[in-house]
């Protein structure tokens, strides 16, 4: 049973020292980062994959349009992100460190959770991040298309992405592009370099990281504000017809694709060492952010599938090409404007919240050392901060964002479950802890969102299990060699 041993909550509390970091975040910051992440590539990109459903170059059916039933995935996935955000809330108040849910399932349900959950918030963080990344240059290179500057082809489409395209213009890449050895050279170098850019920004400091995604946050609301006044005077409500082509598996299915968009709302609770008053700010930002995403989510669903029939919403830049369609060129040219402004944030607080992942587990000796070193000057995690920097942007060379959704949103729906789950079980072992924020409900809140993100789970491809059970195998692989053997817990260093 020592593989489920947990780790008390006291030596969960961060202490000063040469392993802390520097608390700069009031409750405004950390709303500002939760919209700053959680609006971004999931509105400006995987909402036309779920209004318009995805098809394969042989014509297999990924999955079905959800249409203009996309609203109802947005309302379904509020409720189901609404129930894993309290058991956050409470949990980040109690446990206020850098690990997020990976220290919360230590204190819940043991060693072993813990790494599955931390392995599991790689994908949410790090290999999401290759597709947010994917779906920047794919605005990038729209907004200077107005300038009259376009990319070669090649250099902005990586190998992955072009394989699985069903666009016959993509596909004939293969053909066009430079070859070296016989294999053509196709790079997203716009997602490579913007990574790289993010990188260093984060090595700033967090003070100087959250003032940027600030000026970034109100960039987006600005933009997703004009698109929302231009788009409501044109809609034609004909493209409200059929409302739900494919019933509720469109809107299942559609739900579980764009949960993307939901992701970043708890990338909050790894702020937790940087957040002034944690007990009271964290769920202040964890649930205020959730809320104010949802609204904004509804009322763009409600306009993009209004404004266009919902086929037309297949695109890389799906609101964008709204725009388009329905001749507003200018205004879709500043949506690509604000797109590009809106998933750099996104990419800044995800590339934020990956390395404090790998400073919570390498602190408890899970991962090497070397992971939890904190700049002298800075007092940010460098290390793993450039090693998360080098990864993302090589990944985003090649990748194809679409397959890199589904793998990221199975990861994070696990994880967001195993949070409801935690919650309930240090409520009975652990009754009397004192608790700042409490879940209401707790029997039916709790177990509610653990189902509701299983359900979730059930709504994406094949595939996207297939390459998670790979993912886990790995995962365990690296925790028996390592993990297991140089555990501060299990070695006694943690009483």
């Amino acid at each position: 049973m020592s593989l489920f041993a947990r780790k008390p909550i006291a030596d969960l509390q961060p202490v000063e020292g040469a392993h802390s970091l520097k608390r700069a975040l009031g409750a405004g910051d950390l709303v500002m980062l939760a919209i700053g992440a959680v609006i971004g590539a999931g509105i400006f990109s995987s909402i036309g994959t779920a209004a318009a459903g995805e098809i394969r170059p042989d014509g297999t059916i990924i999955r079905a349009a959800a249409g203009p039933a996309l609203i109802l995935s947005f309302v379904l996935l509020g409720v189901v992100c609404g129930l894993a955000a309290l058991c956050y809330a409470e949990l980040a108040a109690m446990i206020p460190q850098a690990g997020s849910a990976y220290a919360y399932s230590y204190a819940t349900l043991g060693e072993l959770v813990a790494w599955v959950i931390g392995w599991d918030l790689i994908l949410e963080y790090a290999v999401g991040n290759i597709a947010v990344a994917v779906a920047w240059s794919g605005y990038f290179t729209s907004f200077m298309s107005g300038f009259g500057v376009a990319f070669p082809d090649w250099l902005t489409h990586g190998y992955r992405a072009v394989t699985l395209s069903s666009d016959p213009a993509v596909r004939a890449l293969l053909d066009t592009a430079p070859r070296l050895g016989g294999i053509p050279v196709l790079l997203n170098l716009p997602a490579f370099a913007i990574v790289m850019l993010v990188t260093w920004v984060l090595l700033l400091g967090v003070r100087e990281s959250t003032r940027a995604n600030n000026v970034m946050v109100v960039v987006k609301l600005l933009v997703l504000g004009l698109f929302v006044v231009v788009g409501a005077m044109n809609i034609d409500t004909a493209n409200y017809v059929p409302f739900a082509p494919n019933g509720w598996t469109g809107i299942h299915q559609g739900a579980a694709i764009v949960f993307f968009a939901y992701i970043g709302f708890d990338a909050i609770s790894t702020a937790a060492e940087e957040t002034k008053n944690p007990q009271r700010n964290l769920p202040i930002g964890i649930l205020g952010g959730l809320a104010i995403c949802t609204l904004i989510y509804v009322v763009v669903g409600i306009v993009a599938t209004g404004l266009v029939p919902y086929m037309e919403l297949r695109a890389a830049d799906p609101l964008a090409r709204a725009l388009e369609v329905a001749g507003l060129e200018t205004a879709g040219w500043i949506v690509s404007f604000g797109a590009v402004v809106s998933i750099t944030a996104v990419l800044l607080v995800f590339q934020y919240g990956q390395p404090r992942i790998f400073f919570a587990m390498a602190r408890d000796g899970l991962l090497p050392a070397w992971a939890a070193k904190v700049s002298e000057k800075r007092r940010v995690p460098h290390i793993t901060t450039w090693a998360t920097g080098l990864v993302v942007a090589f990944g985003a060379l090649v990748a194809d964002e679409n397959e890199i959704y589904d793998l990221t949103n199975i990861g994070t729906l696990s994880a967001f479950a195993i949070v409801c789950i935690g919650v309930l079980v240090l409520r009975y072992k652990e009754p009397d802890r004192p608790r700042p924020f409490r879940v209401p409900f707790v029997w039916v809140v709790s177990l509610a969102g653990a189902f509701a993100c299983f359900y979730t789970m059930l709504g994406l491809p094949r595939t996207a299990w297939e390459r998670f059970g790979l993912w886990l195998l790995l995962g365990g692989l690296i925790y028996a060699f390592y993990g297991y053997r140089h555990s501060q817990l299990r070695r006694g260093q943690i009483k």
